[in-house]
């Protein structure tokens, strides 16, 4: 028996396990290790190959052992999700998803006899459902299954997940003429004018709106720090994992500076006390419907923050930090509303020539 370790390809560890058992048959496995060094890799090579023999030279244990999806789904809930300190919402979503679409479908599967035809069986389950929420199902089942890998519950992946092509959507957002309406409209009611301004004029998120808290509030520098998130009456980071510090609008911080109370140390309040992020989402509805609107939600002003920045000509790394978003690609959404962004990309090539002739350019057709 050996277990040899060299670099993986992409980057990391592979781990080559070689195994003879009594009857003088060899097998051999090679993985990707999940562990960055080498050191920490060679030890669990070797614990690896000592699980792999026996469960060679037992197999009758082996079937036994491995769980269905419905038994191991707790365990990679626990082990995986809430050990990682993931979002309450993020945690919750992914037992919905078990409990609503997978379990129902591949529940009583032993982990290990989930096929790729299995996968398609989901697929043309959610056929109905849009390619986002198919993809946020196999990505559940595919994460779920690489844990299992990983924890030497199975040996390998027994299929092949590929997730629907889903094309980016333009986000939807309110015009600047459709904004100022719902901004007239939200003064209305005191909160519902501060909630607006908080999505429209900071970009903030509706949990981060309800979980907003005076200690993040600074008037004399005229800034906000986003630090947590409210789901449920749970308190967390907000999404990214990381807080960030946006400058306030003249508006945003006098209507702040005005509503100043007592009453606790969150932001936004009611007659029984905390808001919570249903009640922040009621205030902007009211407020839609006053202001004779269509789109309503508080993410359409977390939409309609990003899209006037880029409309006013903000780099996309600048609203990229304002809008706490971790990847750029999210941001590039919104950068075809840019009016200048293309064109003085194209106008670097016209530096150093000679543009005399332009007027002599004709079209045909």
């Amino acid at each position: 028996m050996s277990v040899t370790v060299r670099p993986y390809r992409r980057g990391g560890w592979e781990v080559d396990i070689r195994v003879v058992l009594p009857d003088d048959t060899e097998h051999r496995e090679r993985r990707r290790s999940p562990l960055g060094t080498k050191a920490a890799t060679q030890r669990w090579g070797e614990d690896r190959e000592r699980v792999w023999y026996h469960e060679l030279t037992h197999p009758q244990l082996r079937q036994k052992e491995v769980p269905t999806l419905k038994t191991f789904a707790p365990r990679f809930i626990d082990g995986h999700a809430r050990a990682n300190r993931q979002k309450p919402s993020g945690i919750a979503a992914k037992e919905n998803i078990l409990t609503i679409h997978l379990i129902p479908l591949l529940g009583a599967k032993r982990l290990d006899a989930i096929t790729s035809e299995d996968v398609q069986t989901v697929k043309r389950t959610l056929e109905k459902r849009a390619p986002k929420t198919v993809n946020n199902v196999l990505g559940v089942l595919s994460v779920l299954l690489h844990k299992a890998v990983e924890w030497n519950v199975i040996d390998r992946m027994p299929c092949v997940i590929k997730l629907l092509p889903n094309p980016k959507t333009t986000a939807r957002f309110l015009d600047f003429e459709e904004y100022e309406r719902l901004v007239t409209a939200a003064k209305l009611e005191a909160q519902a004018y501060l909630v607006v301004l908080l999505g429209g004029d900071a970009g903030l998120r509706c949990g981060e709106i309800a979980a907003l808290e005076w200690g993040d509030v600074d008037l004399q520098k005229r800034q906000l720090c986003v630090r947590r998130s409210e789901w449920k009456g749970q308190v967390s980071v907000p999404k990214g994992g990381r807080l960030r510090h946006l400058p306030m609008t003249v508006r945003l911080a006098a209507a702040l500076r005005d509503q100043r109370h007592l009453r606790g140390k969150r932001v936004l309040y009611h007659a029984k006390g905390e808001l919570t992020t249903k009640i922040v989402a009621d205030l902007v509805r009211r407020s839609v419907r006053r202001a004779g609107l269509t789109e309503h939600g508080t993410h359409v002003l977390r939409h309609t923050f990003c899209s006037h920045l880029a409309m006013r000509g903000a780099p996309a790394r600048a609203i990229q930090e304002l809008a706490g978003h971790q990847d750029l690609a999210t941001t590039q959404r919104y950068m075809h509303l840019s009016p200048s962004a293309i064109n003085d990309a194209i106008r670097l090539l016209d530096q150093g020539r000679s543009v005399e002739n332009f007027g002599d350019i004709v079209e045909t057709g």
